[in-house]
This record gives structure tokens, C-alpha cells and sequence, in this order.
């Protein structure tokens, strides 16, 4: 089913899951652990697959399957398996897809977990992954090797808020046969959808923006039907499903999405122009500033730019530490899409220990901030961050 603006919000509010004999408007939580059949014969027609319904809330639960349903009309998906965190969906994604002996390749500037993953974890399984840089993309076709099985993108990037061409990667991927896969959780599916552009498969972190208010964990991969049949067979044997709580959370939360997103894309801009009019910032990135070096990549790409700002203040870690004890209201956190903005410092918390080269071809700088802008009256968060810098 095709999805546009008008479409959206309609879709986030009306898809349910059937009503129970007591008629409730609001879908009902279903806690169980499994479910029970009529007689044998169903049982096993069930476990055959020749009947479809739920079995074990590991595999399946009414829940899960609305979340699941509506991120899949979001972003014009065929199939989508939903996990307990945006960082089961990846390395899920990635256990399915790959096998001892392959290769990945990958910008440089993703999410530190999933950096981690690529270069501790893989490693004990034979598997190897390429890096190209944001500014590098040009390398990306001469990085590709016989054992590629897909190139991994997030767009914007996580913290440096650079964007990729999708239209170009997926150029690339069905020139050598492999697969684009892209971590969408920046954008959301209401200001982007990856598959329009190429992706074979598209991550999120549900506990971002889809929850937007920091209450509950989860992850989502949704895409190609065939892909996402094998994801669920992996994940059916390891466990890393979505619980009922958290999936009647969200899909309670994708119904304001709309409305929520664009409010913290109208504070962010107003935060960034301010930002890049300030003497003690040394740089700001936002997908929508005229001055981002992908912004016309990103009106393409994206309805609008986000709520992720990222800056640099004047005088490396020091001052970077020094402008978050300096800050009042605003909250102090490694999370994001919250109704609450909140300010991190990457280079002396979240990749403190992560290799300076790694940080710089992240777009990491010592007096580097991301800022995820929230839902309170934009004034008060300017003021905030500007009593912050000029102390």
C-alpha cells in the first residue's frame, strides 16, 4: 500500500487489530506467554504453517503484530519483525544475513554499538567489514568484494547528523547483487522512507522517536518479505522478540507521530539558525540548515530535517564538559527522541574509548555536542543552551 503525507497520519491512528467480543475501542494488552488451540489437529496445522495465527508470544503476539503492521504501511514495507531493542534488530538483522567467511561494507559514521559489532564481535566469525568515510563515498564500489553481502548505511547519521545518498548505494547494490540495508531511526518513516530509494531493508530504533517519550525499549526490521521470512526464523530460535507491554506502547505512540515530529523539526531548525548565528559555536549540522553539505540530498531524501542538532563548541573536551555542567533545564542523557531535549557531549562519554580515527571519520570532534531537540517551547530551550554557552 502506497503511503503520502495525507494518507499517514490516518494510517498511524486506524490500523488495529481486530476487536475482541467486547467491542473495546482501545486495543486491549494481550500478557501471555502462548496461546491454545481447539484440538490437535489444529495444533499441528498451526506449527505447519498451514494455518496462520499466534502460537508463542516469542514468535508472534496480537500486540507486536499491529506495531509491526503499522510501521510496514509507514514505510511501504512488505513484511517486518519487531525485537526488544533497536540494537537486537541490528545485530539480528546481521546474524540472518551473514555467514562465516563474509564481508560488509559500511559508512564509518554509525551508531558506537553497532560500530562495536562490526569490529569485535564479527571478527570471531570470520566476518570482515570496510568502512568509507561520509565524505568518501566515491570508494564505496572499489570496497565492494565477491563475499559482500550488503552495504550498511545509516541516514542521518548517529551523532554527526550527515546524510547519505540512498538513491546512489542502492546503485551500487544492484550493480554487484547485494543488498542495501539502512538504519532509518534519525528520520522516522514520516519524514523518510528508505525503500523508495533502493533499501532492501530498514532498521529502527523504536525507542526513539516511534516512542518519543523514553519510556520503553524496542527495534523493528521491516522490508522484503523473503528477507524478513528468514529473520523470523532466526529470531523464532534466539529469542530476541518484542514484548506485548512495550509493543501496545508504541503503537500507541506512532499514532501522534506525526504531529510530534513535526513540532521537534520546527524547534530543532529554529535551534540550529540559532546555533549558527552564535560566536562561541564553531559549526552546526542540521539536515535543513542551507550550510549542511548534503541539504539538498536531504530535501530529496526527507519531508523535513529532523531533531537532532549537532555543534561544536569553541575550546575541544574541556569546553564541551564545561557547557554541560552549564546547562539548566535541559536533560543530560544518552537517549534521544524524548519529549525532553537533551544534550549530549560524545567525546568524553558515549566514544570516550573509541579509536581518535574511528571519531574523526565519524565526524566526532572534541567540542562536539549533539542535542536532541524536544517538545518544550523553543524559546526556553534556546535560552537554555545560550546561558550554557556564555557561561
Amino acid at each position: 500500500m502506497k503511503v503520502n503525507k495525507k494518507e499517514f497520519e490516518t494510517l498511524a491512528v486506524r490500523t488495529q487489530i481486530e476487536t475482541s467480543q467486547f467491542s473495546e475501542h482501545s486495543v486491549p494488552l494481550y500478557l501471555t506467554s502462548g496461546f491454545v488451540f481447539d484440538d490437535a489437529e489444529e495444533m499441528r496445522a498451526s506449527f505447519a504453517e498451514e494455518k496462520q495465527r499466534d502460537l508463542y508470544s516469542r514468535y508472534s503476539n496480537p500486540n507486536v503484530n499491529e506495531f509491526t503492521e503499522k510501521v510496514c504501511l509507514m514505510e511501504g514495507a512488505e513484511a517486518g519483525f519487531a525485537f526488544a531493542s533497536g540494537m537486537a534488530a541490528v545485530f539480528s538483522t546481521f546474524a540472518t544475513l551473514l555467514d562465516a567467511g563474509d564481508h560488509v561494507v559500511s559508512c564509518s559514521s554509525v551508531f558506537g554499538a553497532t560500530h562495536g559489532l562490526f569490529t569485535k564481535y564479527f571478527p570471531k566469525w570470520n566476518i570482515e567489514c570496510s568502512y568509507f568515510g561520509i565524505n568518501d563515498v566515491e570508494r564505496v564500489e572499489s570496497l565492494i568484494q565477491p563475499n559482500t553481502k550488503f552495504i550498511y548505511a545509516e541516514t542521518p547519521t548517529n551523532p554527526g547528523v550527515d546524510v547519505l545518498d540512498m538513491a546512489y548505494l542502492s546503485a551500487i547494490c544492484k550493480k554487484h547483487n547485494i543488498l542495501l540495508v539502512v538504519d532509518n531511526c534519525f528520520a522516522t518513516p514520516y519524514l523518510q522512507n528508505p525503500i523508495k530509494f533502493g533499501a532492501d531493508l530498514v532498521i529502527h530504533s523504536a525507542t526513539k522517536l516511534m516512542d518519543g517519550q523514553g519510556r520503553v525499549l524496542g527495534g523493528i526490521t521491516v522490508g522484503k518479505k523473503e528477507l524478513i521470512r528468514e529473520i523470523y526464523l532466526f529470531s523464532r530460535l534466539t529469542g530476541p522478540a518484542m514484548s506485548a507491554f512495550n509493543a501496545w506502547v508504541l503503537s500507541k505512540s506512532l499514532e501522534t507521530l506525526a504531529v510530534r515530529v513535526e513540532k521537534h523539526c520546527e524547534n530543532a531548525l529554529k535551534l540550529a539558525l540559532f546555533l549558527e548565528a552564535h560566536p562561541k559555536v564553531k559549526w552546526v549540522k542540521y539536515p535543513f540548515l542551507k550550510s549542511h553539505p548534503k541539504y539538498e540530498i536531504a530535501k530529496k531524501q526527507m519531508k523535513l530535517g529532523g531533531n537532532i542538532v549537532a555543534f561544536e563548541v569553541d575550546g575541544g573536551i574541556e569546553a564541551g564538559k564545561s557547557f554541560l555542567n552549564a546547562i539548566k533545564m535541559c536533560s543530560l542523557s544518552a537517549n534521544l527522541g524524548d519529549t525532553r531535549t537533551i544534550v549530549t557531549h560524545p567525546a568524553s562519554t558515549t566514544h570516550a574509548k573509541v579509536e581518535q580515527d574511528v571519531k574523526t571519520a565519524a565526524g566526532i570532534t572534541d567540542g562536539m555536542v549533539r542535542c536532541s531537540v524536544g517538545l518544550e517551547h523553543v524559546d526556553d530551550i534556546i535560552q537554555d543552551l545560550e546561558q550554557a554557552l556564555n557561561n
